[in-house]
């Protein structure tokens, strides 16, 4: 059995290749390694594939007793520390069972250099996600993950080409890139710069009637600047507004789009632990480090 661990906003979701469950971050600081079995006996796990925050600190798929500071450069930045992501690797790092960490898209990943004007592009769990899509969409695809953030990937040819990260272009209900009024705010010692991140998408700056019509503009305009390097990709969008978004940004591009749940990047990460543990090529474009 292979298990996928998504590391998200806002719970942690557990996958296999059949089942799933999930818990609050919060509630996982007191996450045990035998709450695997909830999905199949321990002894029957072959291999995990997990996140952890932004995944800046590793560029491959790295087994997790080869990771230091658990792949990340810092723990200070865009986010916020809760302490059940923490727990979950800890609790896996030291259970013996095989394991690889998924890395994050950064200025040290093999993507396309332009891409790498901002020094963090996505977090480990959208690979997950695009995993998924391309096992059902095919090899080129464009996929938006519209929740508390908005990221977008372009996949061609079954690698990462890039993406926009949740700082830099399209909000989310909660978090954003920091416009003019956040910089003042920043400056004058009203807030950090993350607390100003955690504060600008659309349910901190917009009305509620105007929120989710701005969520799929958005998320729209980041799908079709990737399209402009791929005009064939097929597109997807997941997390927790796509489908309440998914209409109008059909509308917006004048194509199909597919639509995902909320369990898409945990169920790809456990197809990617399949990938990695039973076979020796890269995955998505990026390397195996076992």
């Amino acid at each position: 059995m292979f298990i996928g661990i998504d590391h998200g906003t806002t719970a942690m979701r557990f996958a296999s290749e059949e089942g799933h469950f999930k818990i609050s971050r919060e509630a996982a600081r007191e996450f045990s390694v035998h709450d695997f079995e909830r999905l199949c006996p321990l002894d029957e796990i072959e291999g995990i594939a997990l996140c952890y925050s932004m995944g800046d600190g590793i560029s491959a798929f790295t087994d997790i007793r080869k990771v230091t500071h658990r792949g990340v450069v810092s723990q200070e930045g865009a986010g916020k520390h809760i302490g059940g992501g923490t727990r979950v690797f800890d609790e896996v790092a030291a259970s013996g069972l095989p394991a690889v960490v998924v890395p994050g898209i950064h200025r040290g990943s093999p993507t396309d250099p332009r891409f790498k004007a901002y020094s963090h592009q996505t977090s480990p769990e959208k690979l997950g996600i695009a995993y998924a899509v391309c096992r059902d969409l095919g090899r080129d695809v464009v996929v938006s993950d519209v929740s508390s953030n908005t990221v977008t990937l372009l996949v061609s040819d079954e690698k990462v080409v890039g993406a926009f990260d949740a700082c830099v272009f399209a909000p989310g209900t909660q978090h954003g890139a920091l416009d003019v009024d956040a910089i003042r705010r920043v400056d004058v010692g009203l807030e950090t710069a993350n607390e100003a991140f955690l504060h600008a998408g659309v349910a901190h700056t917009l009305p509620p009637d105007e929120q989710d019509r701005a969520l799929a503009m958005f998320a729209a305009m980041e799908c079709a600047s990737m399209l402009l390097l791929n005009p064939h990709a097929r597109v997807a969008l997941a997390g927790s507004k796509a489908p309440v978004v998914a209409d109008e940004v059909r509308a917006l591009l004048g194509r199909e789009v597919a639509v995902y749940d909320e369990w898409c990047a945990a169920h790809g990460l456990a197809g990617i632990a399949r990938a990695v543990f039973t076979g020796n090529a890269p995955v998505l474009g990026l390397p195996l480090d076992r």
